[in-house]
């Protein structure tokens, strides 16, 4: 196939349908009439000799060659945009722009009222569309440009990210008060004997079960939940215990009944790091977004 004699605008319109799977969403992702993509679909299929897209029930699926040509062509797609867009200038109070970020809501409570008083002053006219953070590291959704940053713990981040340290976090001991066997906790033995809920929003292994298993050791859970927010409430209202990132404890013990600990052992400071496309360094709107993070934590 002769790429001069191809409408490369049209790579634009299938990257829309495989992202959609629907003429009408990709249209409107697209801001073009339906017509107009339904039309630019049977053109790719002549020129692809292949139907692309076949609708099986209310669905349209992709075919093998489609998906074959999905992320090669995504990923050309968002190099030329980078590539355009490197060393624009970027005006934050005249811009529009809007910022999709992956985080737990712990992170969403740690970081984004301060951010949102920061935009309000410096980009109002900025929007943020907050995505929840996975037990992994949203690597697909990054490289896809359906996120454009993603905030938080995450062990392994492959070399084609860039990660900026954001802040360093602990962790403490959370139970309500006047909890019977607040005492015991103290020391290790108690800690064990106590049932625990554990937050696995953002990983699928915490800090402490790996401290425990290194050691032979395990505690009793009887409650997993994704959300820290929740979890502090269940706390105070059972007898239940959890280990909490001690911002996050501290907040909610300060509304609620609880009661903080330090852990009958030592387990350190753990990152939280802000994470991209290494592609978008040169991106100035999102570099200048991950300064305003980063200096949030400084405050």
């Amino acid at each position: 196939m002769n790429i001069y004699n191809f409408d490369l605008n049209l790579l634009r319109v299938l990257d829309a349908l495989l992202r959609e799977r629907n003429v009408s969403r990709a249209a409107e992702r697209l801001s073009l009439s339906q017509p107009a993509v339904s039309n630019a679909l049977n053109r790719l299929r002549e020129l692809l000799d292949d139907p692309l897209l076949v609708r099986v029930g209310r669905a349209m699926q992709p075919t093998p060659r489609a998906l074959a040509l999905e992320a090669p062509i995504r990923n050309a797609l968002q190099q030329i945009e980078h590539s355009l867009s490197a060393g624009e200038s970027f005006d934050p109070a005249h811009s529009r722009q809007r910022f999709r970020i992956a985080v737990t809501d712990y992170v969403e409570l740690l970081c984004m009222p301060a951010l949102m008083r920061r935009l309000a002053e410096q980009a109002p006219g900025i929007r943020l569309a907050i995505q929840h953070l996975a037990p992994t590291l949203p690597a697909e959704a990054l490289d896809n440009g359906e996120i454009d940053l993603a905030l938080g713990r995450f062990l392994e981040v492959p070399a084609r990210f860039h990660v900026r340290p954001w802040t360093r976090e602990t962790l403490q001991l959370a139970m309500r008060r006047g909890h019977p066997r607040a005492e015991e906790a103290r020391e290790l033995d108690g800690f064990l004997r106590l049932r625990h809920l554990w937050v696995h929003g953002g990983q699928t292994r915490g800090m402490v079960d790996q401290w425990l298993e290194e050691r032979g050791l395990e505690r009793e859970v009887v409650y997993t939940t994704p959300n820290y927010l929740q979890a502090a409430h269940i706390v105070a209202s059972s007898d239940l215990a959890a280990v909490l990132p001690t911002q996050l404890a501290r907040h909610f013990a300060a509304l609620l009944p609880l009661q903080l600990y330090d852990l009958p052992f030592e387990l350190g400071s753990f990152a939280l790091d802000i994470v991209s496309v290494a592609q978008r360094q040169n991106d100035a709107a999102l570099q200048w977004l991950i300064e305003q993070i980063v200096a949030i934590a400084r405050h």
